[in-house]
């Protein structure tokens, strides 16, 4: 493979949540965003919101102008997408494509492969809000990357560069990590939203802020007991 220069012109397809955070901490480490694609007027706001002056463009547009294009699309939408691009004949040989669906590696960027582009599938595994909070967040966060052997240290290298830290994630075992963030993700929400309602039903003023310190304690314990190398804040 070739020595590929740091600085990407890279391009975002999907302003939801993920694509414009992604896109500013790419951005913040030196590359060059050079467009997002963006149907919704609520995308449009996130967009220029976190990406001022990068120009809302076609998907194919995008395609085009990018070393580096950024799937940022929902899981179910992902392969009716990178399959599409591909009957245009849009990829490029030797363009980086990142997707960062939880639950699928590769595999589903095999039409672009074809074509000559080189795959990688990166997922965060943090809640997004879409703001500009997440690029903090983002610095405590871990990324799984799935990719050929050979691209792996891009894959490692984009992550860290965009403040998180990489772990590898064969390809197999994608959906057990999704599995993983998804259940990481929801469950707490059910309870917590079941313990507000309790306290709500006590009329106990406030009980978000009752219950903030007890549930950060909880999951820090919980943690701290399923990993010995953490130490928790108390013992410090």
């Amino acid at each position: 493979m070739t020595e590929r220069s740091g600085r990407l012109g890279v391009g975002i397809v999907g302003a939801g949540r993920v694509g414009p955070v992604l896109g500013a901490a790419l951005a913040g480490a030196g590359h060059a965003i050079v467009g997002i694609s963006a149907v919704s007027d609520a995308a449009r706001e996130r967009a220029d919101a976190m990406l001022p002056a990068v120009p809302i463009l076609e998907v194919p547009r995008i395609v085009e102008r990018s070393e580096l294009v950024l799937l940022a699309v929902p899981e179910p939408e992902l392969s009716g997408l990178v399959s599409g691009l591909a009957t245009v004949g849009a990829w490029q040989p030797g363009q980086l494509v990142v997707h960062t669906a939880p639950g699928v590696g590769v595999s589903v960027l095999m039409p672009a492969l074809k074509a000559g582009a080189i795959p990688l599938a990166i997922h965060p595994a943090m809640s997004f809000t879409g703001t500009s909070i997440d690029l903090v967040r983002l610095r405590d966060s871990y990324c799984a990357v799935t990719a050929p052997a050979p691209v792996q240290p891009i894959g490692q290298a984009l992550v860290v560069e965009m403040g998180a830290e990489p772990v590898l994630i064969a390809e197999a075992d994608r959906p057990a990590w999704a599995e993983a963030v998804s259940t990481a993700t929801m469950f707490p929400t059910a309870i917590v939203a079941q313990a507000l309602g309790i306290l709500d039903g006590l009329h106990v003023p406030d009980p978000g802020r009752v219950l903030a310190p007890l549930m950060r304690t909880a999951v820090e314990n919980a943690l701290s007991a399923a990993s010995p190398d953490i130490i928790p804040p108390d013992e410090l």
